[in-house]
């Protein structure tokens, strides 16, 4: 059975918790476990039977822990913008989108193979070019930036995108019905956030949904949200 190690500085505790949450279901199918230390380094311990299955999984998860959560906090940190903090996140979360299969290939090619995965080291010495891509589009956007520039800037990303998503209640569902909570990498789930991380260009509603996200909807779906 193969070991794995997978780890990152205790403050980034939530990337190494979220990561543990995501591979438990393919860990019980494989016959697998996990074990989460929390310390000055939060890390996962794995052990499994691999043929390769698994290794791409955990390389996806990684992906979306370097694609998703270390750029918003990179964004967030640098970014200086009239909006409050919930749409900042918005604006974060739409950047993201924007860019995610570029960032995200760019990250797989990155990772490469072995039995342990420090995340932060391979943020700070193999995403360099990345990091200098962020920054450009970190500058680009005006201090000034408001509102109105967040609705445009969003109606133009969802008139882009054909992707679909589904919601039901306050959980977000993919193509694939798989339930979506990245956002989670934000350090807190939440649901508009969810849609507009996943870069949705439909939103499908199954069932009533809380009047704030409806409010959400409105603005940015207006007709793009369908329900049934």
């Amino acid at each position: 059975m193969e070991e794995i190690t997978v780890s990152d500085q205790g403050e980034h505790s939530l990337y190494i918790t979220y990561l543990y949450n995501a591979l438990s279901g393919v860990l019980a199918r494989l016959g697998g476990s996990e074990e989460l230390i929390v310390g000055e380094r939060a890390a996962l311990r794995i052990r499994v039977d691999d043929d390769g299955e698994f290794r791409e999984i955990l390389k996806e998860e990684l992906g979306e822990i370097l694609g998703v959560g270390y750029k918003f906090r990179f964004l967030c940190g640098r970014l200086s913008v009239a909006l409050s903090a919930h749409d900042k996140n918005l604006l974060c979360a739409a950047l993201i989108a924007a860019d995610y299969e570029g960032d995200r290939g760019y990250i797989l090619r990155k990772i490469g193979d072995g039995c342990e995965y420090n995340i932060d080291g391979i943020y700070t010495f193999r995403l360099g070019p990345l990091q200098e891509k962020w920054q450009r589009i970190a500058e680009y956007v005006p201090a000034g930036f408001t509102n109105a520039d967040l609705k445009q800037f969003c109606d133009f990303l969802v008139g882009e995108s054909k992707n679909k998503v589904y919601l039901q209640g306050k959980t977000v569902f993919g193509e694939n019905f798989k339930p979506l909570r990245r956002s989670c990498l934000f350090g807190k789930e939440d649901t508009e956030t969810e849609i507009m991380l996943s870069d949705a260009g439909f939103v499908y509603c199954l069932g009533e949904i809380e009047e704030e996200v409806g409010d959400f909807l409105q603005k940015f779906y207006a007709e793009r949200a369908i329900f049934s």
